[in-house]
């Protein structure tokens, strides 16, 4: 019989299962805790982000938005203070599952691409100067901000690509690049600006209103599997945030008196009080002092003066002019100058015809005609009565040409272009200054010779002028003159690039060439590059010539590969040039580049004597330029400098072999065996070889019989224009 089961007892017995359930899954859940999102945010953003000063919690507004999407996402937000400077290095930081803020997406630190969440508040930017003034175009500001806004930075500079924005470690170095004018403006977040600008000595920042943008206000992660999941979530949290929440959470912060005084601003405050109170005291006590200081001072001053200045024209003393010539030549020693010593031969006469008064006019007026054409680097005194002592820049005849004019053809003429028959006669001798006088600057040693050669003038009984060294003149005219020139030089044409062709002795063809440059002046005629190179390397323009050497033969290779002659040219590289501004990697690279040539047809040569000044620089350029595919060669190699240190250290493709020092003082059959082991030495090191310099046929076999086979020199060919090199036949 079965029993009976009533509908009642069902319907209890499903209550209480469903009772059972429910008080089965709160009890799971209560165990279940919310997973931990670490979220690394910076605390010097008040009231964005900041640390609360009774609790050191990290909050704000910033702080509160994330912390509710968090919640809403299904994590419990844990603040961790970011250590890095900034947000771009702390992405990188596996400390944190989250960083902000961000405006958008950005690369970290190591460059790996980031992710970044919705929107959670539109922040406004304000930049803030100081007074009202009116800004230049956003695109065209100098803006500084903070470093740890670095990610807001590169959001802003893609907004905004001609902003030049500068960051600075903190508030203060900000508002001091503002004062100092390196930046037009500061840039922030206007949350923050309400709160910084409460600061009393920051009272003077204006806010821009007018420069206000919105930036979006995000989180950011790596762009990797776990940062995506995080960042899907925290979306869904985004976008379960009411609007009423979010100002709710802005209107908190923003309504706290959360600026504390310090004691520099109560300082700031009251501190003009006081310090006008201590100050008044203080002045009434130093006064006193002051005024006899300045007194003191003023003496001195004018003693010094004195000392320093003739008192009748007002330029330098003896004593004066000294201190003035040294410190001209320690800062130009590389220009060249003249020391001339000048006196009026018949002034004693003058006085006693004219009066004195009359005489210190016409010291005066040398004085001011001379003043009138003295460059800044230049320097007149007067030492005594009629005396005078000139420093002068060398710039060639026309400016001789131009001080007689000016100055002493005036002198000379002063009576009778006043209506007395009496011309001024004036004896000058002129020392021309050498390498020493630099280095040890006798200022009395200069005058004397100056002095002598006057004397030679006066004592002959002419007027003019005299050298005291005239080869020294002639040089440092010529030195002028190259100088002068040269700019116009490489403009006009007057340098050629000639090419001396190196041949393969066994077979008498010609494998390559070295190119030189040639001067053709249009006074001074052909100039040897033994004199206007050394010039050009002591006054830094060589990197000039070498420039417009290298481009005229990559022009040239570049038009014989499209008539099918393949050819290979050495170009010299300078140490100077290396040591320059431009970098050198970059400038042959994009030669190469530019003329569409093969990087082994364009041979750089560096000179062994700068492997040795400066070898480790010189090294790493020989290894950038090799990696390159260029083939470097050491030039001059056996000139002097030679060392079996430097083979081992120096990485270069060929040696060019300096011939030349066979040619010297000295046993030559000696000369002979080193050459012999010299080039067995470098074959052995497995490098390429070519002698320079090599004048005639005995020479020329000599090498051969060394296994020296690629040579270049007079017994073959003297350099040549390139129409004529264009003519000679290339082995194939």
């Amino acid at each position: 019989m079965r029993a009976i089961r009533s509908p009642k007892c069902f319907l209890t017995v499903f209550i209480c299962a469903i009772m059972a359930l429910g008080f089965i899954s709160e009890a799971l859940a209560a165990d279940v805790k919310k997973e931990i999102l670490r979220v690394g945010v910076p605390t010097d953003r008040c009231p964005v982000f900041y640390r609360d000063p009774e609790t050191d919690e990290i909050t704000g507004i910033g702080a509160d938005l994330i912390y509710a999407a968090a919640e809403n996402a299904g994590y419990e937000a844990e603040f961790v203070q970011i250590k890095e400077e900034t947000l771009k290095e702390a992405l990188d930081d596996e400390e944190y599952d989250i960083v902000m803020p961000f405006g958008s997406a950005i690369s970290s630190g190591t460059g790996a691409a980031s992710i970044v969440s919705e929107n959670l508040i539109q922040t406004p930017f304000t930049l803030v100067t100081e007074g009202k003034h009116r800004l230049p175009p956003l695109n065209g500001l100098k803006v500084g901000m903070l470093k740890s806004l670095g990610g807001a930075a590169e959001t802003v500079h893609q907004l905004f690509p001609g902003m030049e924005i500068t960051l600075y470690a903190d508030m203060a170095q900000c508002v001091h690049a503002l004062h100092e004018g390196e930046v037009d403006a500061l840039l922030h977040n206007s949350y923050v600006w309400s709160y910084v600008l409460q600061k009393p000595s920051y009272s003077y920042l204006t806010v821009q209103p007018s420069a206000m943008f919105s930036m979006d206000f995000r989180a950011g992660t790596l762009d990797d599997p776990k940062g995506r999941e995080i960042i899907d979530r925290i979306n869904r949290g985004i976008a379960g945030l009411a609007d009423t929440q979010v100002q709710a959470i802005v209107l908190d912060h923003t309504s706290r008196r959360l600026y504390k005084y310090d004691f520099n601003d109560y300082l700031y405050e009251y501190g003009l009080v006081l310090g006008l109170t201590v100050l008044l005291i203080i002045s009434l006590l130093i006064i006193l002092v002051m005024k006899q200081r300045a007194i003191h001072l003023e003496q001195e001053e004018k003693m010094r003066y004195l000392m320093d200045h003739d008192a009748l024209t007002g330029i330098w003393s003896l004593n004066g002019f000294r201190k003035r010539v040294k410190e001209i030549l320690h800062s130009n020693p590389d220009t060249q100058y003249f020391l001339s010593y000048n006196n009026i031969k018949n002034f004693k006469f003058i006085n006693d015809s004219f009066g004195m008064a009359a005489g210190d006019e016409l010291l005066r007026f040398w004085a001011d005609s001379s003043v009138r054409m003295l460059g800044e680097n230049e320097a007149i005194g007067r030492i005594d009565c009629d005396h005078f002592v000139v420093l002068r820049e060398i710039r060639g005849e026309e400016k001789l040409v131009e001080d007689k004019d000016k100055v002493l053809d005036p002198v000379r003429n002063y009576f009778v272009d006043r209506g007395k028959d009496q011309k001024v006669q004036i004896c000058s001798g002129v020392y021309v200054l050498t390498p020493d006088d630099y280095e040890k600057t006798d200022v009395d040693r200069m005058l004397d010779f100056a002095r002598v050669a006057e004397k030679r003038v006066r004592e002959s009984g002419r007027n003019g002028f005299e050298f005291y060294n005239p080869k020294q003149w002639e040089r440092g005219k010529r030195i002028a003159d190259i100088l002068t020139h040269f700019p116009v030089a490489i403009k006009s044409g007057e340098f050629k690039v000639w090419y001396q062709p190196q041949v393969d002795y066994g077979t008498g063809k010609i494998i390559g060439a070295e190119a030189l440059g040639r001067w053709n002046h249009p006074k001074l005629g052909w100039i040897s590059p033994t004199e206007f190179v050394p010039v050009l390397e002591e006054s830094g323009y060589i990197f000039e010539l070498d420039r417009f050497v290298w481009e005229e033969v990559c022009r040239n290779l570049k038009r014989w590969n499209e008539e099918g002659v393949k050819r290979s040219v050495s170009v010299n590289l300078s140490r100077r040039d290396i040591l320059g501004d431009v970098d050198i990697i970059e400038h042959f690279h994009e030669l190469i580049r530019k003329y569409e040539l093969s990087p082994e047809q364009l041979r750089i040569e560096i000179t062994e004597s700068a492997y040795v000044e400066d070898s480790e620089l010189l090294i790493q350029t020989t290894k950038k330029l090799e990696s390159l595919g260029f083939m470097v060669e050491m030039d001059d190699f056996g000139s002097g400098y030679s060392s079996l240190h430097m083979l081992k250290e120096v990485p270069v493709d060929r040696i060019k072999l300096d011939f030349q020092f066979l040619h010297g003082k000295g046993n030559a059959e000696k000369s002979r065996i080193i050459l012999r082991y010299v080039i067995r030495m470098i074959r052995s090191l497995g490098m390429k070889l070519i002698a320079e310099g090599v004048e005639d046929a005995e020479q020329a076999d000599f090498l051969d019989s060394l296994g020296c086979k690629e040579m270049q020199g007079f017994c073959f060919y003297k350099p040549m224009p390139v129409e004529e090199f264009e003519k000679l036949k290339f082995k194939s």
